[in-house]
């Protein structure tokens, strides 16, 4: 089938904010005396919207008292000192370019509310690369649930079936998948322990391939 958009994720896949966010709340778990969480443990957040109920996790496994006002307080400005460290992850830059090329509109499906998207990407210097931005909010459900990737496909005026998603969690693809777009996995430092099996191609990195050879071996007779 012909190829005649792509929607990206966001947190993890055009910038990892998941690295800092993560680091940041654990930091938060070891200063109240609680165990480190898992990787098992922080999958569930990871994509999603409420995963996990964090604040409630340190609370009950504290065994150092508990200020949450003044843990928030501290987490914040930790992940935002992290966060200031990251840039566009390898190879995004170059598959914006190929799909502008290539005439293809471009999305943005994310569970995170617009105002954290937006800000992103205005530092990036990214927002003008994007048709469309569809995040979690006013009726529209995080993943999941394939509603951020209907949402987007529909405001670049794209069939779902003829859209290309790149997902770096299990959420994610789950929803890319729900909403009838095929995916790309392409997971960061802490998803790529996570099963990623349903998606359609995987890879390590953006930078590993091009977009045109991925479109190519999506058109190929006999793929749908």
């Amino acid at each position: 089938m012909r190829v005649e958009g792509v929607v990206f994720d966001f947190d993890g896949l055009i910038l990892d904010t998941e690295g800092p966010v993560f680091t940041a709340w654990q930091e938060e778990f070891v200063a109240h005396g609680c165990a480190p969480m898992t990787i098992e443990e922080w999958s569930l957040e990871i994509g999603t919207v409420g995963g996990l109920d964090l604040v409630e996790m340190i609370r009950t496994r504290a065994t150092i008292p508990f200020d949450e006002a003044a843990m928030h307080e501290r987490r914040r400005v930790r992940r935002d000192e992290l966060l200031a460290r990251e840039v566009a992850r390898p190879g995004v830059h170059e598959w914006l370019d190929e799909a502008d090329g290539l005439g293809l509109p471009v999305a943005i499906a994310s569970s995170s509310p617009i105002e954290w998207v937006g800000e992103h990407l205005d530092q990036l210097g990214l927002r003008h690369r994007f048709a469309a931005v569809a995040c979690f909010g006013d009726g529209i459900a995080g993943k999941p649930a394939p509603d951020t990737y209907l949402a987007a496909c529909a405001a670049i005026d794209v069939e779902p079936r003829a859209a290309i998603a790149i997902e770096d969690s299990p959420h994610g693809v789950t929803a890319a998948k729900a909403a009838g777009l095929w995916c790309i996995a392409v997971p960061h430092a802490i998803t790529a322990r996570l099963d990623l099996s349903h998606a359609d191609l995987r890879l390590s990195s953006l930078a590993d391939t091009t977009l045109r050879d991925v479109i190519a071996g999506r058109e190929r007779p006999g793929r749908r």
